[in-house]
């Protein structure tokens, strides 16, 4: 039975279930990350619960996300109650691993039994909850789970955290009948993935969607959580986009506005180019970062014959200096770049080569995997003043 039709068959008034604590609490902790933890409305820290025929639903929403989730019961009294979020899932945490008995009282309280343990919580009317959006029947797209994960474990690092920049406080994905790509910047950087041979039915040219950043790292951990989960349902209409994963449903308040022109920022012509080893990148910038000026964290990066040199100064804690070894001929060329924008790359494109791309000590550099992988992966980043 779906979540939905769960919710409309639960009553409001009664409420009496058994569920096991490892169910309970799997849901519970999946729900974690929605809860609104510094809220003005005191419901939105409540979880709402209703059973239904042999499944208790819950759901969670800060109302800009929302995830509805759900596990098997034994419902003596269909119904419904809203529980506070955080003690449920702290005081659940403890209990025994038994069966746990949940039921509405009068004045919105609610009982919680196991074992020995008996324990009464405050609730609120479940009246106040808000009302939730329901899955659109038309225009579902199915994206394997772990191509979306990919993609996201890709770009969310370069989204920008400023909220005055809205537009760019989420990733675009743009699906094609054959492809999928991911896209975000924050303007200093940007990071664009794109993976072809995927096939995904009903969508006919192009379908761009801008992604806040708190549901791509939502998606991220469900789609971890749930190992058996093949192919997530993703769907849109005016407003909110959706997306199931497996029998949890995320749904997002869509960020509205133009996304900048990223094709206009793709360096077209890099004309240096070197393979380093991404561990030894990684680990020289690590030593040498350890020196830059703690504002900008500027590294200066001097390409020469044979060797890329690596430094930092500032006046407070002194200098450094590292080199690699690289196959290098062309002309001499110095550019700087903030340390942790090229250290995020490197933990995103995991262990192996990258292939390091200049043009100028004016232009934007190029990051990407040196062998040719999966997915289709570049990493712009505009270099700084040194």
């Amino acid at each position: 039975m779906p979540v939905e039709a769960i919710a409309s068959a639960a009553g409001t008034t009664t409420m009496e279930i058994t569920v096991s604590k490892f169910e309970l609490l799997r849901e519970l902790s999946a729900t974690q990350g929605v809860v609104e933890r510094k809220t003005t409305i005191p419901i939105l820290s409540n979880y709402l619960f209703e059973a239904a025929g042999d499944r208790l639903s819950l759901t969670a929403t800060d109302l800009d996300l929302s995830l509805r989730t759900s596990c098997g019961a034994k419902v003596k009294k269909e119904g419904s109650c809203t529980i506070p979020a955080r003690k449920l899932h702290d005081y659940v945490k403890l209990l025994p691993d038994a069966d746990i008995t949940i039921k509405l009282l009068e004045n919105h309280w609610v009982s919680i039994r196991c074992g020995r343990s008996n324990t009464k919580m405050v609730g609120m009317a479940r009246s106040n909850f808000p009302s939730l959006p329901v899955f659109p029947t038309a225009g579902v797209v199915k994206i394997p789970a772990q191509v979306l994960r990919g993609m996201i474990a890709r770009t969310s690092f370069a989204i920008a955290n400023e909220e005055s920049r809205y537009t760019l406080n989420g990733a675009l994905m743009v699906l094609k009948p054959e492809s999928i790509t991911m896209v975000a910047t924050d303007g200093h950087r940007l990071a664009h993935v794109e993976r072809a041979g995927e096939k995904f039915d009903g969508v006919s040219g192009e379908m761009k969607t801008l992604i806040p950043k708190k549901a791509m790292d939502e998606l991220r951990s469900l789609v971890d959580a749930a190992d058996d989960v093949e192919t997530i349902e993703f769907a849109k209409d005016e407003s909110t986009l959706f997306f199931r994963i497996g029998p949890r449903l995320l749904t997002s308040r869509q960020l509205t506005g133009q996304f900048p022109n990223y094709e206009a920022v793709l360096p077209k012509d890099t004309s240096k180019s070197i393979a380093l080893h991404g561990e030894d990148l990684g680990a020289a910038i690590s030593r040498v970062a350890q020196f830059a000026d703690e504002r900008s964290r500027a590294v200066r990066l001097k390409l020469e014959k044979g060797e890329l040199k690596l430094s930092a100064s500032s006046t407070e804690t002194g200098e450094s200096e590292d080199s690699i070894e690289t196959d290098y001929n062309g002309e001499p060329l110095t550019i700087g770049f903030n340390a942790q924008y090229i250290t995020d790359f490197l933990k995103a494109a995991g262990a192996g080569d990258v292939r390091l791309e200049l043009k100028d000590a004016q232009s934007a550099g190029q990051l990407r995997p040196a062998e040719g992988e999966d997915y289709k992966y570049r990493y712009i980043v505009m270099p700084m003043r040194i």
